[in-house]
């Protein structure tokens, strides 16, 4: 176990490579299978996958190769694998281990349970003696539990890293004008990568052409997009072709742009696992970057219709991890405590300088229990006929022609909690519906009702919460704007006004730009994602080093010697002209 962008994938990389013998690799997506496999091609290691996106022609030749021993990595679906006839074949060409990637998909605990997955238990028939290792970013303990259960793993050596990402700044804010909100977040990091969530893809649409309406070139990405535009819309992102991306969760599981300096969930996740797999795009390459939530208490209420739609059963435990998600986004705790405590770790610093909880942006107050009760009573009066809209109208007194005509302006919880703010007493409707208290029915106008736990408290039988209160009281300004406006001297001396200063963060940006340029226009002349031929962390050390001699250039970070043979000299070219002054 391993957070995103940790390195899980060399683990078994490296061991197939080393062994110069087939490893099989079972992954869930095409777009993760040909990342990697281009990836490894590029690196000089012979890989392979079988989907159903190829030809006959091309299966029938990649399996070929694999029969002549030509294949060091495999990757497969699981359906694939388990195929009539597949896994016979498999044992004929003698396969050295099996690495089963995003191995969460296994457990029926888990935030992304694939059936197909289950059926990887037939390894242990098919392979008796044949190693296998899963590998995951998201698992609590009893979803870890269930993965060695499920792959009949015996006595397996398991291997946690940290949970925590201590380059990424998360900020949970209510959401109160969502293309706003997110135009705002996107302008702090032009020009960079970024990845915007929605719940729905109606939502997406509607949010790429409002970003679009505003100059922004945002690509959108669900589910129901055809095929083509969705892997034109991923190549074009993942290639730096485009740099924003709207996308339902559907979307990045496959993408290995490790540049992502921004992720924002235009709307709520349904699940701790889902966010921190999601959030964990951003800040790959180990740089910073920020993780922007917005909420609503309708975020709540919309997954919970969705969860149990047409009458199914909710999967096990989607409600209670609905529940913890709703609660990380309404408490004011470090939130980098709260996701690695979650995940079954403990957390040691008092305080991560990078969550809008530690950095101050928030202020917490506590309205007590009384609060609680006034709402309870508010919303049993009545008698679960209103949307929360209204019944927040009632509580603050507000003065509109329907409360006249229905006659609330006489009840006696009218005004009850006037002087509190519209938005406040609805973040604390939210918080009794995260408790239980209340709930949202699931018709075309929901209303609140209270429920069975909710009548006990009014009856005195069970406490009431305290409610919190949260204050925004500073905007959020990501560490990356902080570095970029505090610049220090330049270290050449050279013409400032021609050139970019070095900046706090100790890199050259104006040459950091033009290297992404002359790596991207490597890229696409070898068919290849820009990630591969460097890193940003190698183009920052690259800006902030200036090597202008192949000995000075082996001392970048991510350099070795394929790297410096292949592309030392084009660097240096670019690199040697801005040290000289001569423009590009």
């Amino acid at each position: 176990m391993l957070p995103t962008g940790g390195g899980k994938s060399l683990c078994y990389q490296a061991p197939a490579a080393h062994l110069r013998r087939l490893a099989v690799v079972v992954s869930p997506l095409i777009a993760l299978m040909k990342d990697q496999v281009d990836g490894l091609r590029q690196a000089g290691v012979p890989a392979a996958m079988l989907n159903s996106s190829q030809s006959l022609a091309e299966r029938a030749a990649v399996l070929r190769a694999v029969d002549a021993g030509g294949v060091q990595l495999l990757y497969v679906a699981p359906e694939r694998l388990v195929m009539d006839g597949f896994l016979a074949r498999l044992r004929r060409a003698q396969p050295v281990f099996v690495a089963v990637d995003e191995a969460h998909c296994i457990s029926q605990w888990g935030h992304d349970f694939r059936p197909e997955y289950r059926q990887l238990r037939v390894l242990r028939e098919v392979f008796p003696a044949l190693a296998v290792h899963a590998y995951t970013a998201t698992a609590t303990p009893q979803v870890r539990n269930d993965i060695v259960a499920e792959l009949r793993l015996r006595d397996p050596l398991i291997l946690v890293g940290s949970f925590d990402r201590p380059n990424l700044v998360y900020r949970v804010r209510p959401r109160t004008d969502r293309v706003a909100q997110v135009t705002a977040a996107i302008n702090r990091h032009r020009d960079q990568a970024g990845i915007v969530y929605c719940i729905r893809r109606s939502e997406v649409d509607e949010l790429t052409a409002a970003l679009r309406r505003r100059g922004l070139r945002a690509l959108r990405y669900h589910a129901g997009l055809t095929d083509e535009e969705r892997r034109g819309n991923q190549e074009a992102f993942v290639n730096e072709r485009a740099d924003i991306v709207v996308a339902t969760v559907a979307f990045g599981m496959g993408i290995d742009r490790s540049n992502v300096r921004y992720v924002i969930h235009a709307g709520m996740p349904k699940s701790l696992e889902h966010y921190q797999q999601e959030a964990g795009r951003a800040g790959r390459d180990g740089l910073e970057a920020e993780c922007l939530l917005l909420v609503s208490g309708g975020d709540y209420g919309l997954w919970k219709s969705v969860l149990a739609s047409e009458g199914v059963e909710p999967p096990p435990g989607a409600l209670r991890k609905l529940g913890e998600m709703y609660a990380f986004c309404q408490q004011t705790v470090c939130r980098h405590r709260a996701l690695v405590t979650y995940f079954g770790q403990p957390y040691e610093r008092d305080h991560c300088g990078a969550c809008d909880v530690c950095l101050g942006e928030i202020v917490a107050g506590d309205a007590g229990t009384g609060g609680a009760t006034r709402l309870l009573e508010a919303v049993d009066t009545l008698r679960g006929r209103f949307g929360a809209t209204h019944v927040v109208d009632v509580l603050v007194g507000a003065a509109t022609a329907r409360m006249a005509q229905l006659g609330h302006d006489r009840l006696d919880v009218y005004g009850v909690l006037r002087g509190e703010k519209k938005g406040q007493v609805r973040a604390w409707i939210d918080q009794l519906l995260a408790h239980g208290l209340l709930a949202r029915t699931d018709d075309e106008y929901p209303t609140v009702t209270l429920t069975a736990e909710g009548r006990a408290v009014l009856r005195g039988d069970a406490p009431a919460p305290a409610l919190s209160s949260v204050r925004v009281v500073s905007p959020a300004a990501p560490q990356a704007a902080a570095a970029r406006d505090s610049a220090a001297p330049s270290e050449s001396g050279r013409d400032e006004s021609s050139r970019a200063v070095i900046d706090a963060s100790g890199y050259d940006r104006v040459l950091f730009d033009e290297l992404r340029a002359l790596r991207r226009r490597l890229a696409e002349e070898r068919g290849v994602p820009p990630y591969l031929i460097f890193s940003d962390a190698s183009l920052r050390d690259m800006a902030r080093l200036r090597p202008v001699t192949l000995e000075q250039f082996r001392e970048v970070k991510g350099v070795g010697d394929w790297k410096l043979e292949t592309f030392g000299e084009r660097f240096l070219v670019a690199i040697r002209r801005a040290v000289a002054g001569v423009p590009d």
